[in-house]
């Protein structure tokens, strides 16, 4: 379920954006005109550590890995557990394509 605090017609519009992509050069070059590089680092990271975490990776393990804060991993695990498990549909995804 979408929060619906979120929905509004510009992130309606960023969404369709989105799906238009076909290839991962695409979104680099959109990602890149998009978002600051920070930005980007932040977000691939994340998607990292929700990775991690459904692997089953121990914090240290994670934070060695990527970099992230403890709170970012809790942010994180708080999305997996009790989010809009938008994660989980990445990564059921991304499991699957491999």
């Amino acid at each position: 379920m979408v929060n619906e605090k979120l929905r509004d017609e510009l992130t309606d519009r960023l969404c369709a954006a989105v799906l238009t992509l076909k290839t991962t050069e695409e979104c680099y070059r959109f990602f890149e005109d998009i978002c600051t590089i920070s930005e980007l680092k932040a977000m691939s990271q994340r998607l990292e550590v929700a990775h991690m975490l459904d692997s089953g990776h121990t914090y240290e393990d994670i934070v060695e890995r990527t970099g992230a804060s403890t709170a970012t991993i809790s942010r994180v695990k708080r999305c997996l557990n009790y989010g809009a498990d938008g994660y989980q549909i990445v990564l059921q995804r991304l499991s699957g394509a491999c």
